[in-house]
């Protein structure tokens, strides 16, 4: 061999080495993620979505998990700290772990999941174009509350009139007021508006409804998103049958919800952080719609408050918690 020859080859397998190692030693993109409280089948959810697209945990990836564990008041803590760590995206499981973050930053992308109303919060400009640094999934679906209603008709005997909790500063609210107030009309139903505007109006609209309404429909807000025990407290200090939008609230006591499969959404977010992590701007990327849905039905509540639900409604449900 020549000696020219040799000394390239002896600098290639010199070169290889060194090359592999920067290539090893390379981190892995960091998510961070943001949630109110910890829902570790949800996180399963994710992180399965994330393996569906090909990414290991703890070694092409790296999730950093903040939780506030039910205080809302930790949020923009953990939002900062998170900031702090410069994560490639940051993946926000809830209405406040959402408002935090944005908070928190402007550059950073945001991916929320399963957020009821992100026009109304000023998460995003618009569903289509949301502009800033946010994107993900929304809860909202058309129609939903004609099928809602025409639930709590079918399990409340003779059901008549139904009272609504709203926030009517709210201008996500103001839209879900309309739908209830189409499908409560198409199902000849009457609605008695019950506004909210703090925390405190919650016990006093549900006291409001007592001995006025058979049931009531609870829509989401920042009010009820932030204090789920105080909503669910109050609906069975009353007694009133309270439907809620997805299991979060009926996970938390309430009575019965139809909405949005969660765990389906949260896998759905993997293919948002997939997308902005190959260089996808959160402004390019539409917030979706959920596209399955689950009746969950909290019979453990429905004891306590005596009310019957019949066993024809039970066989309807996709989850009973009991």
């Amino acid at each position: 061999m020549r000696r020219r020859e040799f000394i390239a080859l002896a600098g290639a397998a010199v070169a290889w080495p060194l090359a592999a190692r920067a290539q090893s030693s390379a981190r892995p993109p960091l998510i961070g993620y943001l949630e109110t409280a910890d829902r570790p089948a949800y996180l399963a959810a994710f992180v399965h979505g994330l393996s569906e697209l090909g990414y290991v945990e703890d070694r092409t990836i790296i999730i950093d998990r903040r939780s506030a564990a039910g205080a809302v008041e930790r949020l923009p803590g953990l939002a900062g700290q998170l900031v702090r760590r410069e994560p490639r995206v940051i993946v926000a499981t809830s209405a406040p772990a959402a408002l935090a973050a944005k908070a928190a930053t402007t550059t950073i992308p945001i991916v929320v999941t399963n957020v009821n109303d992100p026009v109304g919060l000023g998460l995003v400009a618009s569903l289509s174009h949301p502009e800033g640094n946010v994107t993900g999934l929304s809860s909202i679906s058309a129609g939903l509350w004609g099928k809602r209603l025409e639930l709590l008709a079918a399990v409340v005997p003779k059901l008549s009139r139904v009272g609504v909790i709203w926030q009517p500063t709210s201008g996500g609210n103001q839209t879900s007021y309309r739908e209830v107030q189409a499908g409560a009309a198409a199902l000849g139903l009457g609605i008695e508006s019950l506004p909210i505007r703090e925390p405190a109006d919650l016990d006093a609209a549900f006291e409001a409804a007592r001995g006025r309404v058979g049931a009531v429909a609870v829509v989401y807000n920042p009010i009820v998103v932030q204090n789920p025990q105080r909503v669910v407290a109050a609906a069975a200090r009353t007694r009133i049958p309270a439907m809620y939008l997805d299991n979060q609230l009926t996970e938390a006591g309430g009575l019965f919800s139809y909405g949005p499969n969660v765990a389906d959404m949260f896998r759905r977010t993997a293919g948002y952080v997939d997308k902005i992590l190959k260089g996808a701007k959160p402004a390019e990327l539409p917030v979706e719609e959920p596209t399955k849905f689950d009746l969950v039905i909290n019979l453990k509540t429905a004891k306590a408050i005596d009310f019957a639900i019949p066993q024809s409604f039970l066989l309807r449900a996709d989850e009973v918690i009991e």
